[in-house]
């Protein structure tokens, strides 16, 4: 009898970037010491990475490098089979939907936007607008790092492009600062009623008590799977940072194996079909 295939992950969230700022320069108003550490390069990850069953990768452009993902490209360029991206235009461009489709050419799938973009006054901007049709005619995600104060903002954005994939990024962040208010939690629940919507769980080193084995996390956690259901969840480690914290099986293992209201199939979903599906097929 043949032993079953163990099942491969995808992380969906790591960031990467390289202390060669010659060849990769920084952002404006971006230097050096704002890199910590210095580099983590696309071979640190897949070493973090693969002793957990991770064999796929989503990389988020790094802010230091701005508008640049030359980067994050050129990862994906030698390693076309494990990484996708998620990359960072300039929303207040007219031709910001022009640089998502050359991008999507070169493996990048989804769009970052930053809290102080994911606000209701910024979202209504033509370039920002933009961004979300062009996600909607190219299925490409606009992915939200934000706080849950915009989730409402999110909301219409959601009700006036409804076919436009829109990823969550570490929980809207409910927990940053230690406080897991029922509000936000329902905020972001009420989100589920978009089938375009997704949310990541990760992050975990930085929300709630922010402490391995992150198990004060799982009530949060249970209320979003019960919303979304599993198909429309993703793990990240956010690597780096993961790993300055604790260790990258800290952060896995919580989904993997501590969290017994989540059925293995749901799990195999959760740590890798939903991402490989919207960021790799």
């Amino acid at each position: 009898m043949s032993k079953e295939k163990a099942p491969r992950y995808v992380d969906a969230h790591v960031h990467i970037w390289s202390s060669d700022i010659k060849r990769y320069g920084l952002g404006k108003g971006f230097k050096s010491d704002d890199m910590k550490p210095i580099a983590y390069l696309a071979d640190d990850i897949l070493h973090d990475a693969r002793p957990s069953g991770v064999d796929r990768v989503v990389l988020v452009q790094m802010n230091v490098y701005g508008f640049d993902n030359s980067y994050m490209l050129d990862a994906i360029k030698l390693r076309p089979d494990i990484f996708r991206g998620i990359a960072v235009v300039d929303g207040t461009s007219e031709a910001c939907d022009v640089v998502m489709c050359r991008l999507s050419e070169l493996g990048v799938r989804g769009f970052r936007l930053y809290p102080e973009e994911v606000t209701p006054s910024n979202l209504d901007e033509p370039g920002f607008r933009r961004m979300f049709h062009c996600g909607a005619e190219k299925r490409l995600a606009i992915c939200l790092l934000m706080n849950p104060d915009s989730l409402g903002a999110v909301d219409r954005q959601c009700q006036e492009f409804p076919h436009t994939p829109v990823v969550i990024d570490h929980l809207a962040r409910i927990g940053f600062g230690g406080s897991i208010r029922e509000s936000d939690i329902k905020a972001l629940c009420a989100l589920a009623k978009h089938p375009q919507v997704r949310v990541k769980l990760s992050g975990f080193y930085a929300l709630g008590l922010a402490e391995p084995p992150y198990l004060d996390l799982a009530p949060l956690i249970k209320r979003v799977y019960e919303a979304f259901g599993p198909k429309r969840l993703m793990w990240g480690s956010d690597c780096p940072f993961q790993v300055t914290h604790a260790t990258y099986e800290d952060a896995i293992s919580l989904i993997r194996d501590r969290l017994d209201f989540i059925s293995n199939e749901h799990k195999e979903w959760i740590l890798g079909t939903t991402a490989d599906e919207l960021f790799f097929n």
